[in-house]
């Protein structure tokens, strides 16, 4: 039993981000554990990194939202299911999870999901739509904040004596966010490319770019950092796609030129090695206006061993060690954003140093990789059981 598992996850894209990444890690974790591992998913960037020889890789249109299409994938998956005698399907998404849940019910087999964000529900259409994430026998939220927005708005779908809702923080892989192991080469040719002068403190915002994130917020924190503060010595990245929302990105370009601050901001689409982004970076800065369910940005920065600045809302109230690995700042609020920052760039290197340390001992201890992959594998153990 604990070694022929057979183990089926879906997800839209495989692309890099927090829900992405944790798929790609499990996948590959439960070849190493001699169980069956298979993926669905559209594509993505992060695909052609997949161990063929390991993981069983299946294309289907999961990304889209289309009833029909999703109804033609649940018809594709319960014959996966049923060639392949998948013992758990794990869903990471929901519209991909409608498809899945359709198919383990005729199929007769065990539904997990991981519950990624927190979705709108403004209707109870959408309430609906968002519901098929907790109709699993195994609900796992990436964070205690997910765990109580589920407990709260979807208590009606949870039933105790059929169904488990627990925490599993999402994990990272220490080896590959790990300062030792960036080259300072690859990091000083990077801002050299990124025509960065690291002279300057050097302050990294990533994140694709939409309003949620906040990028107007730290734009205009670094207004005030100059007029407020007498802060001039920094330069600033913020590095993420548009992902077609080029009228959001055209005005963030505008703002920056609005305040004059075109000489301190560098706007960059994206970057391959994540690390060496970090590893030139002196402070990493998260400025969401809304509830990050995790806060994988915060995680890293502190694997890395650098300060982090986030907002005091959602998941980075547990990755983050307020004073220690970094600092909280009231979300949405640029003055107060500008004055953490500012306090954050007057400390002395020993300081920064210090907090950085911490932030690399917080995550070793509470968001390794193959803890969180551990943690599953268990769960999925204890199901079939």
């Amino acid at each position: 039993m604990t070694t022929k598992i057979k183990v089926l996850q879906v997800i839209p894209k495989l692309g890099f981000g927090g829900a992405e990444t944790g798929c790609y890690d499990l996948a590959h974790f439960l070849a190493e554990q001699d169980c069956k591992s298979l993926l669905i998913t559209s594509g993505g960037e992060l695909l052609k990194f997949v161990r063929r020889d390991r993981v069983k890789v299946i294309r289907l249109p999961v990304q889209s939202k289309n009833p029909v299409i999703i109804f033609f994938n649940s018809i594709v998956i319960f014959f996966i299911l049923l060639i392949y005698n998948v013992d758990i399907v794990h869903a990471r998404s929901r519209a991909p999870a409608w498809s899945c849940l359709c198919a383990c019910f005729f199929a007769r087999k065990k539904f997990v999901t991981t519950f990624h964000g927190t979705y709108n529900f403004s209707g109870k259409f959408k309430h609906f739509y968002n519901s098929v994430m907790v109709r699993s026998k195994l609900i796992i939220g990436g964070s205690n904040f997910i765990f109580n927005h589920i407990s709260v708005n979807y208590k009606k779908y949870l039933n105790p004596k059929k169904k488990k809702l627990m925490v599993i923080f999402r994990g990272i892989n220490l080896e590959y966010f790990n300062a030792n192991n960036t080259s300072e080469e690859k990091s000083n040719i990077l801002a050299v490319n990124w025509k960065i002068d690291q002279k300057n403190f050097i302050i990294l915002l990533p994140g694709r770019l939409t309003k949620w994130k906040g990028q107007e917020v730290f734009i205009e924190s670094l207004r005030l950092l100059i007029e407020e503060h007498n802060i001039e010595n920094f330069h600033a990245i913020v590095l993420g796609s548009d992902q077609g929302r080029k009228v959001y990105s055209k005005k963030l370009f505008l703002l920056a030129e609005r305040y004059r601050l075109k000489k301190k901001i560098t706007f960059i689409q994206s970057c391959k090695e994540m690390p060496l982004a970090y590893k030139l970076s002196n402070l990493i800065v998260s400025s969401s206006i809304e509830p990050e369910a995790f806060g994988r940005v915060a995680v890293e920065a502190q694997a890395m061993s650098k300060p982090i600045v986030a907002s005091d809302i959602g998941g980075s109230r547990e990755t983050v060690l307020n004073g220690r690995s970094g600092l909280l700042y009231k979300y949405n609020d640029p003055n107060e954003l500008a004055k953490t920052i500012s306090k954050v760039i007057e400390m002395d290197k020993k300081s920064l140093t210090l907090m950085g340390e911490s932030g690399r001992k917080n995550v070793e201890k509470k968001f390794n990789v193959d803890q969180m992959c551990q943690s599953t594998f268990t769960e999925y153990k204890k199901l079939l059981k």
